[in-house]
Formats: structure tokens, sequence, C-alpha cells
């Protein structure tokens, strides 16, 4: 079963992969595509950086998206918090109980410091 994290992740990998692929081929077919040969330098000097950014950013959207998608979903916090609970009463039943403390006597007390003369 898919979780919406999942489906999301999905989502955006996929958007991501069409509008790099759609942004790719506009880019550099569009001018063949028209049968125009204005495409001058001054154009590559501006789409080469931008082409790089944009599909930088395309890439790391991808990423993202993949692994949200490939990721499985975490445990509900409920069941996170009944396996402590059953946890803290497994320990609880096979602790031993604690000896009652005997109170202190005066022998057991630290001995006093001998005074300096």
């Amino acid at each position: 079963m898919v979780s919406k994290d999942q489906t999301i992740g999905g989502i955006i990998f996929t958007i991501c992969l069409i509008v790099g692929i759609l942004y790719t081929v506009g880019l550099f077919y569009y001018g063949y595509i028209q049968n125009s040969a204005f495409w001058t330098i001054e154009i590559w000097l501006l789409a080469i950086p931008v082409f790089l950014a944009f599909i930088a950013i395309m890439g790391i959207g991808a990423w993202i998206g993949w692994t949200m998608a490939t990721t499985p979903p975490p445990k509900p916090i409920e069941e996170i918090t009944s396996e402590i609970e059953k946890k803290e009463d497994e320990t609880k039943s096979e602790e031993k109980p604690i000896e009652e403390a005997t109170p202190s006597t005066e022998e057991e007390k630290k001995p006093e410091r001998k005074k300096k003369t």
C-alpha cells in the first residue's frame, strides 16, 4: 500500500522530470522547429547558465520526489507509545522487590577527620 507521502513524492518526481525534459527540448530545439536562424551568441550567454541552474533545481526536486516516493512511511505514534508501554510493563514485572533499607547506625557513619594542630 502506498502512503500519502509516497504518492506526493511520486507526483513531484514526475512533474520535475517532465518539466526538465520540456525545458531542454524547448531551449535547444525551438529555433530549429520554427526554422529561424535568429539564435545568436547573446541568447546563449543567457540561456546556458539559466539552463544549468534550472536543471540543477529540477534535479534536486526530482531527487526529493524520488526519496519521498521510495521511503517507507514511519510507524504511527500510537504504535510506538504502545510498544514503549509494553516494555515498561515487562521490566516492572521482571524486577525483584528491593529490600528495605535498614537504618544506619553510628558505626556505619564516616569516620571523623582529625583536626590539624
